[in-house]
Order: structure tokens, then C-alpha cells, then sequence
């Protein structure tokens, strides 16, 4: 299926975005919760714009809560931030969007996923990690592995 963004190209007028999302652990199982896009098949992590006048903290909630329908979820501490250049063929430009990513934790196991989503997993992290296409998710979720295995306090 096709993609919404293609390589970046330096003649295109470029935009700044920025978003901010989280890795969503079981607090029980500590296993991850991923994301399947249906229009571009492949795995994400919950992530979204942040509105104006929007902290991050609040937006990674409100993204995670939109694109999952989980709703008990504690957001915990900021574990990275990436960025990248695309261009977007339907707006004719340049994006260079950052992301800022939160560890989150959850007790429920149900999700109901937004439309753009047609499925979705609870897994391992080493399985999330050769799951997700993009190095920058990858980054993340090894942030949240090493903020897991250095014993991460698990906020009730």
C-alpha cells in the first residue's frame, strides 16, 4: 500500500512539526503495546501532534488515549525525542517533525484502535523492536528497554 510521505527533497518549501507520543508498557506483563497503520502496513507506536498551546506530557496523553481507547494510563518520565525530514506529496512540501516520546504504563489489556489502525499487539520488547520499519522507533523503544532493565519504579 502506498505511503503519505516520500524521501525528502531540498528544492520543497519545508514545515516544522512536532508531536509527542509514548511506549505503552503493561504494568503486569511488561510486555508493549504496538500499532499496525493499515494504509501504510506497518507498526507504530502511539504518537500525534501536539495542539497549540498543548504541553508535550498532555499531548502524548491525549494521543495515546485517541489512538488506543485505553484509558487508565499513567504517563511517566520523557525518554527521548527524534526527528526527521519527509516530504509530503499531498501538501507539496517538506516536514521536519520531532517527536518527543514518554514511557507509559497501563493495566488494561483491551484496545480499541482508531480507523487508521487495523490491528494492534501486546509484545516483547526485543519482538517490538524488529517490529517497527523506522530506526527512530526503534530508538525509542530501546530507550524504554534500558529505562526497564535499569528498574524503572512502576507508578500506581
Amino acid at each position: 500500500m502506498p505511503r503519505a510521505s516520500e524521501a525528502y527533497r531540498p528544492e520543497a518549501p519545508i514545515v516544522p512539526e512536532l508531536a509527542s507520543g509514548a511506549i505503552v508498557v503493561h504494568r503486569d506483563r511488561r510486555d508493549l503495546l504496538l500499532l499496525h497503520h493499515a494504509r501504510e502496513d506497518r507498526w507504530c507506536l502511539p504518537k500525534g501532534h501536539v495542539d497549540p498551546g498543548e504541553s508535550l506530557a498532555t499531548a502524548a496523553l491525549r494521543e495515546v488515549r485517541e489512538e488506543t481507547g485505553l484509558v487508565e494510563v499513567t504517563l511517566d518520565a520523557e525518554i527521548g525525542e527524534v526527528s526527521y525530514r519527509f516530504y509530503h506529496p499531498g501538501r507539496a512540501e517538506n516536514v521536519h517533525k520531532t517527536t518527543v516520546f514518554f514511557l507509559a504504563w497501563t493495566d488494561e489489556r483491551t484496545v480499541r484502535t482508531e480507523a487508521i489502525f487495523d490491528r494492534f499487539e501486546w509484545c516483547e520488547p526485543s519482538t517490538a523492536l524488529g517490529r517497527v520499519p523506522f530506526e527512530t522507533d526503534r530508538r525509542m523503544i530501546a530507550a524504554a528497554i534500558a529505562t526497564l532493565d535499569a528498574g524503572a519504579r512502576i507508578p500506581r
